[in-house]
């Protein structure tokens, strides 16, 4: 169980890392915001998804 938390929350840091790059990148460029934000939705989708699953993890490990 320690294992699953411990790789959900390297997948949490990982995906937030992604985000804070890509997600100024896609406003700063033209156009960038029209053919990109599906995948900032998500980007985002999934971060939430990784919040939730650490959050539930930790619970059970508490």
């Amino acid at each position: 169980m320690i294992i699953a938390f411990q790789l959900a929350v390297f997948a949490l840091i990982l995906t937030s890392s992604i985000l804070l790059i890509s997600v100024p990148a896609v406003f700063a460029s033209p156009e960038g915001w029209l053919n990109n934000k599906n995948v900032v939705f998500s980007g985002t989708s999934l971060w939430i998804g990784l919040i939730f699953l650490v959050a539930i993890l930790n619970s059970l490990i508490s």
